[in-house]
């Protein structure tokens, strides 16, 4: 078994090189920029169904950047709102404006010289008939391709024009020539000028039928479905030490969401969905026995298999420029505000795939992964144009009136964070503290009563009976070096404090490579190793299960590739692979392997 295990981890690695070396020597010609508006990633949410009631996550433009537009999906499409914190530093350049406006001399178009050759001919135009429409700022374009429509158009404008002149006594302003060229005009595109009118008529009756149909003028309603083939291919339950079953799944999820504005500078979402995407494992239970390397495309474990749930809600209003408030009856503080998306954009979730990474260890770190989905409060302050301040309060149970639970008296979480961006927003760094608490024996949506719902057993219990406090912090980074490259990473430290029994501290980290467009314009090549979170030491007193004052007695690496594909502008394959060393951080485990092929549709 050992030579067995070291044989795939050599042809792993080999691979893992192989692809590094195509990436970096092979890079594709299309170009992505860097993600410029990585705040407003507050407007983009995963909440997808079920996972999100486990722990839902903003979506943060992570599918990798292009320069197409963007297909529609679940995030909000309330343009006050999603401005409201943009990344990009603010500019005073006005956006240019197509809509026309009459000017009275030829010298209010700027484009236009005194030595054009159609100089006169416009002069004439606008100070004899004023039927020339310049654009607004002040531009003819007088170079731009012309159709027969838009030719038929403005003829049918000048003819109105000469004939108000006509009407008001002023036909002396006309010549007689002039009238004849206008009228030889009128003859050549009456066929057109007649179709123009019956196309202008067809819309008119088909705008009227879709706002009397329509399901409301308000609120528009977005999906995604998914469909994922999963198979372990080596490893085995780390609780039973008998070997994990080989069986090839195939399964999925779908999710709903509306997105409604009550004013323009407002946003409610309320998503709902379901799925039968099974974990792979969980604290001392399902295939692997241990949450370490469970994917991010997980079904709700507290929930039925195809049941449909509401999965998220939450209203976001702007009450200061520059301040965004979200409240959430069911959501998760840390989501809602975005602040795990900037230092990890193409790793993290999106609302139109779901998440890019496959694990959900690869999209976020320890800081924000101890908080399920619940009621609370979250607020995102701009503090000039390079520095970001968000804090939230989450009460997993607020909704539960009974003992130890509830909004004040129950398990919360507490977080606060500060990010930096640099003047070009290539590189952002943010600082994290979180403090929460669980009471004994309360159950969240993870299936947890404390712990990040990832890593190992150990980091994932508590002592039974006791309730347990947390005082977590982490530091993550983003740097996109290229168009091409990208690296993130973060290292998180957690203090727990298993009450009337002693402390214990956990630990984890991560380094992530990004590859935006390889091989195609709108893919994503993604590499990330790390070590998921363990507990580092317990107290003498403490028992978490491997005897008092056991800690993990072995490093756990977790190495992920993925490759994200798009077939279309809303459909998207996903491939990729997790390999688990010493599983469960004990080296006498074998190795996990698995595959995982995620294919999205959103509509």
């Amino acid at each position: 078994m050992s030579n067995l295990r070291w044989n795939y981890r050599i042809v792993f690695l080999l691979l893992l090189l192989d692809i590094l070396a195509i990436l970096v020597f092979s890079p594709a010609k299309s170009q992505a920029e860097v993600p410029k508006s990585d705040v407003s990633t507050t407007e983009v949410e995963k909440n997808k169904a079920p996972e999100a009631v486990v722990n839902q996550t903003v979506d943060t433009s992570v599918a990798p950047p292009t320069n197409k537009k963007a297909p529609n999906d679940l995030r909000d499409r309330v343009t006050p709102v999603s401005q409201l914190l943009q990344a990009a530093p603010p500019t005073d350049k006005k956006a240019p404006n197509n809509s026309a406006g009459q000017v009275t001399s030829v010298s209010q178009l700027s484009d236009i010289k005194p030595t054009d050759w159609a100089f006169q001919a416009l002069q004439s135009l606008v100070e004899r008939y004023g039927v020339i429409a310049g654009y607004t700022d002040g531009t003819f374009r007088g170079d731009r391709s012309l159709t027969r429509y838009e030719f038929a158009a403005g003829l049918n404008a000048a003819l109105d024009r000469l004939n108000e002149l006509i009407a008001t006594s002023t036909a002396d302003l006309v010549k007689r020539e002039d009238l004849d060229t206008i009228k030889k005009l009128q003859e050549q595109f009456s066929p057109e000028l007649a179709q123009l009118r019956g196309r202008v008529d067809s819309l008119e009756t088909r705008t009227a039928k879709l706002e009397s149909t329509q399901f409301t003028t308000t609120t528009k309603l977005v999906g995604r479905g998914q469909i994922v083939v999963g198979s372990v291919f080596a490893g085995n339950n780390v609780f039973t030490k008998r070997p994990a079953p080989r069986n090839v799944t195939l399964q999925g999820s779908t999710s709903l969401r509306l997105n409604t504005s009550f004013n323009g500078k407002d946003s409610l979402g309320i998503t709902i969905g379901g799925g039968n995407i099974e974990s792979l494992g969980q604290t001392r239970a399902g295939l692997l026995g241990t949450y370490e390397g469970r994917t991010a495309d997980n079904s709700s474990i507290t929930f039925a298999r195809n049941t449909i749930i509401l999965s998220g809600v939450r209203y976001r209003f702007q009450p200061l420029p520059g301040t965004q408030v979200n409240i959430y009856p069911l959501s998760d503080g840390a989501s809602e505000i975005g602040l795990s998306g900037p230092i990890n954009p193409y790793f993290e979730s999106s609302s139109a795939t779901g998440a890019n990474g496959i694990s959900r260890f690869s999209r976020r770190s320890l800081v924000y992964n101890y908080g399920d989905s619940g009621p609370g409060i979250a607020i995102l302050q701009q503090l000039g144009k390079q520095l970001q301040f968000g804090i939230a309060y989450s009460a997993p149970n607020g909704n539960n009136p009974t003992a130890n639970n509830g909004l004040f008296k129950g398990r919360y979480l507490a977080l606060a964070q500060l990010i930096y961006y640099s003047s070009n927003r290539n590189f952002r760094v943010a600082a994290t503290y979180v403090n929460t608490y669980s009471p004994a024996n309360t159950i969240g949506f993870s299936g947890t009563n404390f712990g990040p719902a990832v890593g190992s057993n150990l980091v994932n219990s508590t002592v039974p009976g006791a309730g347990t406090v947390g005082n977590l912090y982490g530091l993550q980074a983003f740097y996109q070096v290229s168009s091409k490259l990208a690296i993130n990473g973060w290292v998180s430290y957690a203090a727990h404090r298993y009450l009337g029994y002693g402390d214990g501290n956990a630990m984890d980290w991560a380094v992530g490579l990004a590859f935006p467009d390889l091989f195609s314009q709108g893919a994503l090549g993604g590499v990330l190793v790390g070590m998921e979170p363990k507990i580092t030491r317990l107290s003498p007193n403490v028992n978490l299960g491997a005897g008092a004052g056991q800690a993990d007695k072995d490093t756990s690496l977790h190495v992920e590739a993925f490759y994200q594909y798009k077939i279309g502008d809303n459909i998207e394959v996903t491939p990729g692979l997790i390999w688990i060393t010493a599983p469960d951080s004990d080296s006498s485990n074998p190795d996990s392997l698995f595959a995982w092929v995620r294919t999205v549709f959103r509509f």
